[in-house]
């Protein structure tokens, strides 16, 4: 039976880096055909519109356009994208909010074959224009964090704001998220996975079970650790432990 191929693009300004990727992709991922490498944003955007690919992998830092603003002037954005990087902690946070993939250069077989299968099945999900869109959303000038966050589901992805989390609550490997207006969603994901993808100056963990936005805190009661009382009403215990770290946080509100 014959591999299904996945179409991709490569766009890279460093022919080192593309060739390096090329050769990797060649050996280790056969189900990957390569039908154009692009050294350029502007030939990208061109390869991209005329050839839409199964799966893009672009290059984040290019002289003249980066790939973010690339894709910006992209009107085909219907492919799973799998950026290529220099470690850039703002870059990587806003790329994993928006559930899209990245590789740290240079890139290792394993990575980029795990990378490769998760673009696979994420390809049977139809919401790899609204990832790109929620990326592209995070990534506004003048948007200092992280502003919405794509939560996997059964059915695909949820796109949550973060301005209407109100708090997380942890139940071993899951996560229930409380919303506005009473809603909650549980998510396969740990609660230290929400900690190091929220923005650490607006959501502050106050306990080993609780993250809370500080944004929704209506007041502190004191105590050995004290307890949080939320907007919605609900009482938070803050681990003593935890205190010193809230009461930071409280203090710049």
């Amino acid at each position: 039976m014959t591999t299904p191929l996945l179409k991709a693009v490569i766009v890279d300004d460093e022919p080192n880096s593309l060739n390096a990727l090329k050769n990797k992709l060649s050996r280790h991922c056969p189900q990957v055909e390569i039908v154009a490498e692009c050294t350029t944003p502007e030939d990208g955007i061109r390869k991209i519109e005329a050839l839409r690919p199964d799966i893009l992998f672009l290059d984040v830092e290019m002289p003249r356009m980066n790939g973010f603003v690339m894709l910006q002037h992209l009107t085909n954005r219907d492919f799973e994208l799998i950026f290529t990087t220099a470690y850039d902690q703002y870059a990587i946070e806003a790329i994993r909010a928006s559930a899209l993939d990245y590789l740290v250069k240079p890139v290792e077989v394993e990575d980029l074959t795990e990378a490769v299968d998760r673009a696979m099945r994420k390809r049977q999900q139809p919401a790899g224009t609204v990832r790109i869109e929620t990326l592209l959303h995070n990534l506004i000038p003048g948007n200092k964090a992280v502003k919405r966050i794509a939560i996997p589901s059964l059915e695909g992805y949820q796109f949550v704001d973060i301005d209407h989390i109100q708090y997380l609550e942890a139940f071993s490997n899951y996560t229930v998220m409380y919303l506005h207006g009473n809603q909650k969603i549980t998510v396969s994901r740990t609660l230290k996975d929400f900690e190091e993808l929220l923005p650490p100056e607006i959501f502050v963990r106050i306990h080993h079970s609780h993250i809370i936005n500080m944004d929704q805190v209506s007041r502190y009661i004191k105590g050995e650790g004290g307890q949080v009382v939320m907007n919605n009403g609900k009482v938070l215990d803050v681990a003593r432990r935890k205190k010193d770290d809230f009461l930071r946080a409280f203090d710049k509100l």
